[in-house]
């Protein structure tokens, strides 16, 4: 646990939060500035700041009550389907330095778009360079 840590002080019960699920490593709770009515937020109890902190065992499980809570969550606010993102540090807009997963109900009406709305324009890359990328990720694992 991080002394200075909102989503920690929610595991740890010092902050009120609306849980909606809760297990030995992963808690869920409604987000208190929410993007939707229903926008979920899905941690691991542990502290650890980015995807890449975090152990394979717990970023599946934080996956599979992602996944298991999308349905429920669609359900029981009328939603037409959800959007399921991580902000994977700063730069991408993370503002806790705690990993979580969203859980964002979408409405058809709702104007917000796909996920590539974030991006703009997108890249022109050829086949080669398509190539050297694919070779510089699987170098760097």
């Amino acid at each position: 646990m991080s002394d200075d840590c909102i989503f920690c002080a929610i595991v740890d019960g010092e902050i009120p939060g609306e849980i909606v699920y809760e297990d030995e490593d992963v808690l869920a709770f409604l987000d208190a500035n929410p993007l939707a009515r229903g926008h979920t937020l899905v941690i691991p109890k542990a502290h650890h700041e980015t995807v890449s902190d975090l152990p394979g065992d717990l970023g599946a499980a934080i996956g599979r009550v992602a996944s298991d809570l999308a349905p429920a969550i669609e359900s029981a606010v009328d939603a037409d389907g959800s959007t399921v993102a991580f902000n994977n540090g700063e730069a991408a807009g993370q503002e806790v330095p705690h990993v979580h997963c969203h859980v964002v109900p979408r409405f058809e009406s709702d104007g917000h778009g796909p996920i590539h709305a974030l991006f703009g324009s997108r890249p022109d890359l050829d086949d080669e360079e398509i190539a050297s990328v694919g070779d510089a990720i699987r170098d760097a694992q």
